[in-house]
């Protein structure tokens, strides 16, 4: 019976690190994420402020007289 008490004990010991490795690796990931989707964040908010300057740039080329599409042009640099 003792034999059988140390297999056992063996194999919930193979168990129990496969079972920490696998947490181990899943908080990895979540974590990982969560750093990737504050980088996402961070650049939709860079893309906000210029978009904003660039409409702030055609608004102002439309009221020196020029029509929408050369203040576009302008804007974009050509």
């Amino acid at each position: 019976m003792s034999k059988e008490h140390k297999k056992g004990k063996k194999n919930c010991g193979t168990k129990k690190s496969v079972m920490l490795a696998f947490g181990l690796t899943t908080l990895g990931t979540r974590v990982i994420s969560a750093f990737s989707l504050a980088a996402i964040a961070f650049g939709f908010c860079s893309i906000q402020k210029e978009a904003r300057v660039f409409n702030d740039c055609v608004e102002e080329i439309r009221e020196s007289g020029k029509n929408a599409s050369d203040a576009v042009r302008f804007c974009n640099g050509g």
